[in-house]
C-alpha cells in the first residue's frame, strides 16, 4: 500500500469494484445522427445502449429491462420527454435522467431540476458538458450500488494515512479486538463499518454488524441487551430473548461508547472478552461467540481507569489493536476533498445540482477548528445547501458558525466570467437579462415574473456585471 497518496472516496481513483456490472443506458432521441453522437460518447465510458425513437419504444424499453442512465429528448414525435420523465422517476429504482432540448425553457428546466433530473443540456450539445454529465452520473451509480461506507473514509493528511493503513493491517486478523479512539465526529462508527467491509470481504454471505451504543442502555438492562435473556429470567420476560452478541456471531459486535459500560457490569464484559464465552440471563448453558468485537470511546480510558471509573484489565484487554482517529482541526488540508465528497452526497440525497464553493469559503473552513469535526462540516454543508436557491451556481454557505467572518470578502469576490458558464447557466443569464430590460431593471418586479426572491435577482447583477451594463437596475 502507498501510504504517500492521497487516500480518498473509491471512486474518486477512478477505479471500479469487481464485479460490477456496466452502466445500462437508454437513449430516448428521433434524431438518427444526434443519437449516433450521443452513442459515440457512451461507448467510450463503458456503457451498455439501448435506443429508442419515440416515447412508445423507450415505455417498452423500460417495461422490459431495468436503465441506470436515460439521456432523454424533450420533442418526440408521440409526445414530450417532460411529460415521460414523470413516468421515469416514478420507477424503482429510479435511473438518471440527463434531458437533452433544441428548445430550452427555463420554467421546465427549474421544475425538472425540483424534480431530481440530474442535468439539463441545451442543443447544440457541448460534448465536454455531455461527457462531463455522464461521468457524474456514471460516480452516482458506483456510490449508491457499492457498500457507502467505504466511501466516507476521504483523507490524505499523515494521522488519517496511519489511521487507514491500521485499519487495512487490523482487517488481516479477524479476531483481534481493536478499540477506535477519537473525538466526536472524527467517524469512529464509519471506521468501525469499514474494518468489518474489509475483514468478511470475501466471506460467501454476508457477515453481520451489530452495534451497540452503550451509553443509551440503562444500567439494569445492559447484561439482558448484551447476552440475551430465557423466558421467566426477570420481571416482564415473557418469552426468549437473543442478546446482540448471538445476532454479531460471525460478524462483527461493535460497542460504541464502550467507556459508559455501567461499572458493575465491565467484569461481565471482561470475562466474554477473555473466552468468547456468554450465557444469556436465566440459562445455565454457555454459548461461544466467533468473530470481531469493535469498542470506540471519545473518553481517555486511562485517566478512567486511574480514577476508579473503568477497570484496568478491561482497558487491557480491549486495547490490542488502538487506532487514533485524528480531529479534523490537524488535518485540514483533507477539508476540500471532505467538502467536494459530502457536497456531492448531499446533492444525490436532495436531488439537487451541485453548487460549487467559493474559494474565499473554501479558506475560511479551512481555518475553522472544528469542534465536532466531520459531522460538523457535514452539518454545515447541509444547512448551507438547503439555504441554496436552485438555480444558483454558487454555494450559500451558512457563516452563523463563523461570526466573525469578514462579508465583504464575499461580497467582492470575483465574479464568473461568460466562458465559465454551463449550458443552462447561460439560458438562465440571457432570461435574467430579458425580464429585467422589460421591467425597466425593477428588482422586484423581475424577481416576482421569475419566481424567485429578489435577493436572487440582486446576486446575479453582482456576479455578472453584464447585466447592469445592459440596464439600469434599480430597487422598487
Amino acid at each position: 500500500m502507498n501510504t504517500d497518496a492521497p487516500l480518498l472516496a473509491p471512486e474518486r481513483c477512478g477505479k471500479k469494484a469487481a464485479g460490477q456490472i456496466p452502466c445500462r443506458c437508454l437513449i430516448v432521441e428521433d434524431d438518427p445522427a444526434f443519437a449516433e453522437l450521443v452513442g459515440g460518447v457512451l461507448t467510450s465510458a463503458d456503457v451498455e445502449i439501448q435506443l429508442a425513437d419515440s416515447i412508445r419504444a423507450a415505455e417498452n424499453s423500460v417495461a422490459k429491462d431495468s436503465f441506470d442512465l436515460v439521456i432523454l429528448d424533450n420533442r418526440l414525435p408521440d409526445g414530450s420527454g417532460f411529460e415521460f420523465y414523470r413516468r421515469l422517476s416514478a420507477l424503482r429504482p429510479t435511473p438518471l435522467v440527463i434531458m437533452i432540448t433544441g428548445a430550452p425553457e427555463l420554467a421546465q428546466a427549474i421544475a425538472l431540476t425540483r424534480n431530481g433530473l440530474f442535468d439539463y443540456l441545451t442543443k447544440p450539445v457541448d460534448l465536454d458538458a455531455l461527457r462531463s454529465a455522464i461521468a457524474r452520473a456514471e460516480e452516482c451509480r458506483r456510490r449508491s450500488s457499492s457498500d457507502p461506507v467505504s466511501e466516507t473514509l476521504v483523507g490524505q493528511a499523515a494521522g488519517f494515512r496511519e489511521a487507514f493503513a491500521k485499519l487495512r493491517t487490523a482487517a488481516e486478523h479477524p479476531e483481534a479486538t481493536v478499540l477506535l479512539l477519537g473525538e466526536t465526529g472524527t467517524g469512529k462508527d464509519l471506521a468501525a463499518r469499514q474494518l468489518h467491509a474489509w475483514t468478511f470481504q470475501n466471506t460467501p454471505s454476508p457477515a453481520p454488524f451489530v452495534a451497540l451504543n452503550c451509553s443509551a442502555v440503562p444500567s439494569e438492562m445492559f447484561e439482558a441487551e448484551l447476552f440475551g435473556s430465557e423466558r421467566g429470567a426477570y420481571t416482564g420476560a415473557d418469552k426468549r430473548r437473543p442478546g446482540l452478541i448471538e445476532a454479531a456471531h460471525g460478524g462483527t459486535l461493535f460497542l460504541d461508547e464502550v467507556g459508559d459500560v455501567p461499572l458493575p457490569q465491565q467484569s461481565k464484559l471482561l470475562r466474554f472478552l477473555e473466552s468468547g464465552e456468554y450465557r444469556a440471563l436465566g440459562s445455565t448453558q454457555a454459548k461461544l461467540f466467533r468473530g470481531r468485537v469493535v469498542a470506540a470511546t471519545n473518553r481517555d480510558l486511562a485517566a478512567e481507569a486511574r480514577e476508579g471509573r473503568f477497570r484496568q484489565d478491561l482497558l487491557y484487554r480491549l486495547d490490542v489493536v488502538r487506532i487514533v482517529l485524528p480531529p479534523l482541526r490537524t488535518r485540514t488540508e483533507d477539508v476540500p476533498p471532505l467538502v467536494e465528497y459530502l457536497l456531492s452526497e448531499l446533492c444525490q440525497k436532495y436531488s439537487r445540482r451541485r453548487p460549487r464553493v467559493r474559494p474565499d469559503d473554501l479558506e475560511q473552513l479551512q481555518k475553522y477548528p472544528f469542534p465536532g469535526n466531520v459531522r460538523e462540516l457535514r452539518n454545515i454543508l447541509e444547512r448551507s445547501l438547503l439555504h441554496t436557491p436552485i438555480l444558483d451556481s454558487w454555494l450559500a454557505l451558512d457563516r452563523s458558525w463563523l461570526p466573525a467572518v469578514d462579508e465583504t470578502r464575499l461580497t467582492n469576490s470575483k465574479p464568473a466570467r461568460r466562458r465559465e458558464l454551463t449550458p443552462l447557466e447561460e439560458q438562465e443569464y440571457e432570461t435574467f437579462k430579458r425580464v429585467l430590460i422589460e421591467e425597466g431593471g425593477a428588482i422586484r418586479r423581475t424577481a416576482a415574473r421569475l419566481g424567485v426572491s429578489h435577493q436572487v435577482v440582486l446576486r446575479r447583477l453582482r456576479w455578472w456585471p453584464e447585466l447592469r451594463d445592459a440596464i439600469q437596475a434599480k430597487p422598487d
